[in-house]
């Protein structure tokens, strides 16, 4: 079912807002494993801690789009729902993530090969900001059009597809 603009731009102000949530979890998250539990290490930093972090960050933008952004196409909020679009979401984040992470890695090796914030403990986080924007993008894109898709039935009745 084609959408019109408005109805798009507004959907992805919508989805963009509350990604901020996500956004702050993901990066305090990423911050605080890479400072304390993982501090100088490549792997826990780079890999492990934003690994962790991106999950948290996937479940809570879950429940905020579930609940707030694509409510209106759920046709029953059931516990098999639920479970059903977290499913379809989480494998969503999971492209998402490998998106992230090869940006992510991408901003850092540009930083080291240009010898920007070396030593410095928010440049991680800073990678991994970066990384985010487009990540944000594809979930969008995933999120409107496949996990929350409004189809029609022939009766002219809108219903949802997962």
């Amino acid at each position: 079912m084609s959408r019109s603009w408005k109805e798009l731009l507004s959907k992805f102000v919508m989805f963009a807002l509350t990604s901020s949530v996500g956004t702050v979890v993901d990066l305090g998250l990423h911050w605080a494993l890479s400072t304390y539990a993982f501090r100088g290490n490549y792997w826990g930093s780079f890999w492990i801690a934003p690994t962790i972090s991106f999950e948290v960050a996937a479940i809570a933008n879950f429940c905020i789009a579930y609940f707030f952004v694509w409510t209106e196409r759920i046709s029953q909020h059931t516990v098999r729902s639920f479970f059903r679009h977290l499913a379809a979401y989480n494998a969503a984040c999971v492209g998402a993530y490998l998106l992230k992470f090869v940006a992510m890695q991408g901003i850092h090796f540009l930083f080291v090969s240009l010898d920007w914030m070396q030593d410095w403990t928010l440049e991680p986080v800073i990678c991994n900001l970066l990384g985010l924007f487009f990540s944000g993008g594809f979930n969008f894109f995933m999120s409107e059009f496949v996990i929350f898709n409004k189809t029609k039935k022939n009766n002219n009745n809108i219903t949802h597809n997962i």
